[in-house]
């Protein structure tokens, strides 16, 4: 199995570690699976066309790294406005997210089993101030997925790159911005230390799912004892990288803010004119794909009713309990 990420990563490469155990101790060391980092035999941003080709019978991922081949597989992880991380469990286990995957990823050759959740993101570093809409023109940022497309409409100008690619890029002002994933992750890669302002919400992350690919013939051909146990430490490790970000996240942005990190929102103005951009952009697109109107009509109802829920219960406590921690 190959990752996207680098070793230094313990949260999104410790999925990786985390599932290799659990499937070696449920069969008595029978089913070994060897996990590689990025790079030591497929580049991180290649998961896909090596599991695809049966270069690797597994790899761990973010599908959004590959909207470039289609779209819809942005849909499958992370987009604009999109589902939060409890909304994505649900949508996947719950609701038709697992069958569209099934029915799209075959296409590829590729299983595709969730494993692993960052949670909502941070809205990355800045080397200045993002005050207006008018401030993403020309900006060059490191930034995954459809939200680089997204925000193309803004006038920013994408880079995908490799997560240990990001901070050199900062350093030697290749880019001017970039996001990854949060205090924890983005803590450990330094970008602190070479760019000062640090921005939320990551509108375009508000749950990104990590997913394990593997090769569908290998998959097929797995007894269905072992395939069951693929999926079951798939799902520990899916809640487990949520709960580590969870854990992780607060002492690391305690200490970004204590090294001179300035935090900021995004306006109302940058949210509603990016709101508008995503709009656009997933209309344009639904009208000449299939897949991905298919995919994002679907997730755009589930979403809806998920926020009825959330508004009425999730929403009110969280808010309740905000208010309640400011006032001490």
């Amino acid at each position: 199995m190959t990752a996207s990420w680098p070793k230094s990563l313990d949260t999104l490469f410790g999925a990786c570690t985390t599932f290799a155990k659990y499937v070696s101790e449920a069969t008595d060391g029978k089913f070994q699976i060897q996990t590689f980092a990025a790079g030591e035999i497929i580049p991180g941003l290649q998961v896909l066309d090596a599991v695809q080709n049966g270069t690797i019978e597994m790899g761990h991922t973010a599908l959004y790294y590959f909207f470039g081949k289609d779209p819809t597989w942005a849909l499958f992880c992370a987009t604009p406005f999109g589902l939060n991380t409890r909304q994505q469990n649900a949508w996947f286990y719950a609701g038709d997210g697992q069958k569209l995957i099934d029915d799209f990823g075959a296409k590829f050759n590729s299983k595709c089993i969730l494993m692993g959740n960052t949670g909502a993101q941070m809205g990355g570093w800045f080397n200045k101030e993002i005050k207006e809409p008018a401030d993403f023109r020309g900006l060059k940022m490191r930034i995954s997925g459809w939200a680089g497309k997204t925000l193309t409409k803004l006038g920013l100008v994408p880079q995908q790159l490799a997560g240990g690619d990001i901070y050199p890029a900062l350093e030697k002002g290749t880019i001017d911005a970039a996001e990854w994933v949060g205090p924890y992750d983005d803590e450990k890669l330094g970008f602190y230390k070479v760019t000062k302002y640090y921005y939320y919400p990551g509108w375009w992350e508000g749950g990104t799912t990590n997913h394990l690919l593997i090769n569908l013939t290998k998959f097929n051909e797995l007894p269905k004892s072992y395939q069951a146990i693929v999926l079951a430490a798939a799902g520990l490790a899916n809640i487990e990288e949520t709960a580590r970000y969870d854990a992780l996240n607060p002492g690391a942005l305690k200490r970004l803010v204590a090294a001179g990190t300035q935090l900021r929102p995004f306006s109302q103005a940058v949210m509603e004119a990016c709101l508008k951009a995503s709009n656009e952009l997933n209309a344009e697109t639904s009208a000449v794909n299939a897949d991905f109107k298919k995919v994002w009509d679907n997730m755009v109802a589930f979403r809806n009713d998920e926020y009825l829920w959330w508004q009425v219960a999730e929403y009110s406590y969280d808010s309740f309990m905000i208010r309640s921690r400011t006032r001490g």
